[in-house]
């Protein structure tokens, strides 16, 4: 069954069009995606070789996108834990 609110494609040549372009916008980002990844993975494996842990400076990052009050309050939690169970 055929909705009445939704525009045939076939006879609308500009919401065609429209939608093409808008395909092709979201594959060149999907490129540009796929290359600044291969760069982060360059970078990390020069960190790597110049003997820095690759996994610390990961948590840095996810640490370093955080607002300052979120980052206060989760290092208090994790301290709490830390204490509760005679890990501090």
């Amino acid at each position: 069954m055929v909705d009445p609110a939704v525009p045939d494609m076939a006879d609308t040549g500009v919401a065609a069009e429209e939608l093409k372009q808008f395909i092709e916008r979201i594959e060149r980002l999907e490129e540009e995606k796929a290359a600044l990844a291969g760069d982060i993975k360059e970078v990390f494996a020069e960190l790597k070789g110049r003997g820095f842990d690759a996994k610390a400076v990961r948590t840095i990052l996810r640490i370093r996108k955080k607002d300052h009050a979120e980052r206060q309050e989760e290092e208090a939690i994790l301290e709490l834990y830390m204490q509760a169970l005679g890990m501090a």
